[in-house]
């Protein structure tokens, strides 16, 4: 498969396990099917865009830290527009696997993916 496509189900399947393990809050229930949907789209964002730069490129920190800052700017924002019903913000608990996400969606597009055709 190519490094793109290696990206994009690596981030679309660890976003939707990501959503699903929301589940072990109880304090999110009402609201778990907003949030794996979100989890799912931030995940194939996340890698499709460190997919994108590892079909770019032959370098796996250039990918690892894309997808680390993708996962992290994508999981900030939804942690900076989801607050709970006290006002509280869960930065911690959405922007680190968020972040693993990403890191694991760069390393497994640059070393799993092929390169582009000539």
């Amino acid at each position: 498969m190519s490094k793109l496509t290696i990206g994009l189900l690596v981030g679309a399947i660890l976003g939707f396990l990501d959503g699903i393990s929301a589940l072990l809050s109880p304090a999110v229930h009402n609201i778990i099917v907003f949030i794996v949907i979100a989890s799912t789209i931030k995940g194939f964002v996340t890698g499709l865009l460190a997919g994108f730069v590892a079909r770019r490129t032959d370098n796996f920190v250039l990918a690892i830290v894309t997808g680390l800052a993708v996962g992290l700017a994508l999981s900030f924002a939804a942690a900076v527009f989801t607050p709970d019903s006290a006002g509280r913000h869960y930065y911690w608990e959405i922007m680190l696997p968020g972040a693993v996400l990403g890191m694991i969606a760069g390393y497994s597009s640059q070393r799993f993916g092929r390169k582009p055709a000539a």
